[in-house]
């Protein structure tokens, strides 16, 4: 009778064991991904923020103010960028890096293009804001994506 009773604690210490480790375990995969899901929003954002100042500017280019055609252009390609980068950095792509480094250049550029024409247009501040906000992220996300591949011994992982 003891020996069953041991026999059935120790089953259960072992269940346990095993439920815990699988929990860490899981709680360790949402935290690696956690970079991926806040860039990915991130450009979600950017891309909204960058399509709505394409159109603002596009309504200032049409009122006679010319200087608002580089922005125009910048904040629709940014857009594009963004949207891209979003989409991939999601569903794990393994392009993830090479999309998130060139969305952070175009962010770079859009914001910048955006606080310099119009320092002073809270639409334009708002978008160079949200420029801003994604390409720290997308830098995030490739430092993450870095520890990643060096863990993999220098094999790229698509998580």
């Amino acid at each position: 009778m003891v020996r069953r009773a041991m026999a059935v604690a120790l089953g259960a210490a072992a269940l346990v064991f095993a439920l815990s480790s699988a929990r860490a375990e899981e709680e360790k995969k949402a935290h690696a991904h956690m970079p991926h899901e806040k860039c990915a929003k991130a450009c979600a954002a950017c891309m909204l923020e960058c399509e709505s100042c394409a159109r603002h500017c596009g309504q200032l280019v049409a009122k006679g103010q010319s200087k608002h055609v580089r922005t125009l252009r910048t904040c629709a390609d940014c857009a594009e960028f963004c949207s891209a980068a979003g989409r991939i950095v999601a569903r794990g792509g393994i392009m993830s890096v090479l999309i998130c480094e060139a969305c952070a250049k175009a962010c770079d550029q859009c914001g910048e293009a955006c606080e310099t024409v119009s320092p002073d247009d809270a639409h334009m501040k708002k978008c160079a804001k949200a420029c801003r906000d994604c390409a720290r992220e997308c830098r995030e996300m490739i430092k993450h994506a870095g520890h990643e591949t060096r863990a993999s011994g220098g094999k790229e992982k698509a998580s």
